[in-house]
C-alpha cells in the first residue's frame, strides 16, 4: 500500500488523506494520525542535549476533519534536566486537539531496569484481521492488524499487533515514537464492551507513559476497558515491541447510550 496520512505542505502545514478517515465519518480523522502528527512536531522542538521523551498526553478539543492541519510546538517550561513541551494542532481558526510532553535527560539505567513483563507472542503467530462490516475505510485499512485475542467486532479485553502500512508524513520514515502514538489511540476501539450501534464511548484524551522506545515497526497493545456506573470509563493498554512492554496508556471515556 503507498501513499501517507500527511502531505506535507509549508509552515507547519499539512494535507491530511482519506487515510486518516475514523470508521464512523469518512469526514473525520481517528486519533492516531494526528496523535502521531502531534508527537512528530514534540519531537522536533531543539534540546540542549541528550533528551528523550518520557510522556506524551494528547488533548481532544473536538472533531479533527480530513482536512488541511498546521502543527506548532514549542517548550513550554525549560530546564537542565526535566523539559514540558506543548503543541497544538489547528483546522482553520479552530484548534482541535493540544498535547504536552515532559522530555528528560538521558541517562544510563541498563543495570537497574526491572518491571518489564513478558513479551507478547510474535506477530507471525497471529492471521490478519480484516475491517469489520460497516466500519468505514481510511486509518483501519492503512494499517496491518493481527489479533492475539479479541478483535475490532469481539466485545472485551483485546491483543493486537498492528503496523503502520503507509507514512505518517509522505516522503518520511515515520520515528518509532510516532508509531507508537499512531497506534496508542485504538486501545478504546480494540477493547470495547459495547455496541457502538447503542452506545457513545469516546476518548476524551490519550496518555502514554514510555518505558523505552519500540525497535520494531510492528506494535502490540494489550487492552481492556473499564466502564464505570455513572458515564466514564476508562481504557488502559500495555504497548509492547517484540521483545516486551515499552509503554502504558491510558485514554478516559465518555459513555452514554445514542
Amino acid at each position: 500500500m503507498g501513499g501517507a496520512f500527511y502531505e506535507p505542505l509549508d509552515d507547519g502545514r499539512f494535507r491530511s488523506t482519506g487515510h486518516t478517515a475514523g470508521p464512523w465519518n469518512a469526514e473525520s480523522q481517528h486519533l492516531g494520525p494526528p496523535s502521531g502528527l502531534l508527537t512528530r512536531a514534540l519531537e522536533g522542538v531543539p534540546a540542549n542535549g541528550s533528551f528523550a521523551i518520557a510522556r506524551v498526553t494528547v488533548e481532544i478539543l473536538g472533531p479533527v476533519p480530513v482536512a488541511e492541519l498546521e502543527v506548532h510546538a514549542e517548550i513550554e517550561r525549560p530546564g537542565r534536566s526535566v523539559e514540558l513541551l506543548s503543541a497544538e494542532l489547528r483546522a482553520g481558526e479552530r484548534t482541535v486537539a493540544r498535547a504536552r510532553a515532559w522530555r528528560m535527560l538521558r541517562s544510563d539505567s541498563a543495570a537497574v531496569s526491572a518491571g518489564f513483563g513478558d513479551p507478547l507472542p510474535p506477530p507471525e503467530t497471529a492471521q490478519p484481521s480484516g475491517r469489520p462490516e460497516g466500519w468505514g475505510s481510511g486509518y483501519l485499512d492503512a494499517m496491518e492488524w493481527r489479533p492475539l485475542r479479541g478483535d475490532f467486532d469481539v466485545p472485551g479485553a483485546a491483543t493486537v499487533w498492528a503496523r503502520q502500512q503507509v507514512d505518517l508524513v509522505a516522503g518520511e520514515a515515520p520515528s518509532a515514537l510516532q508509531r507508537l502514538l499512531t497506534v496508542a489511540d485504538t486501545g478504546n476501539g480494540i477493547s470495547a464492551r459495547l455496541d457502538p450501534r447503542r452506545w457513545w464511548f469516546i476518548n476524551t484524551d490519550l496518555t502514554v507513559h514510555l518505558y523505552r522506545e519500540p525497535e520494531d515497526e510492528w506494535i502490540g497493545l494489550e487492552a481492556n476497558t473499564v466502564i464505570g456506573p455513572h458515564g466514564a470509563g476508562t481504557a488502559l493498554s500495555t504497548l509492547y515491541d517484540r521483545t516486551g512492554p515499552v509503554a502504558a496508556g491510558a485514554q478516559a471515556l465518555l459513555v452514554r447510550s445514542r
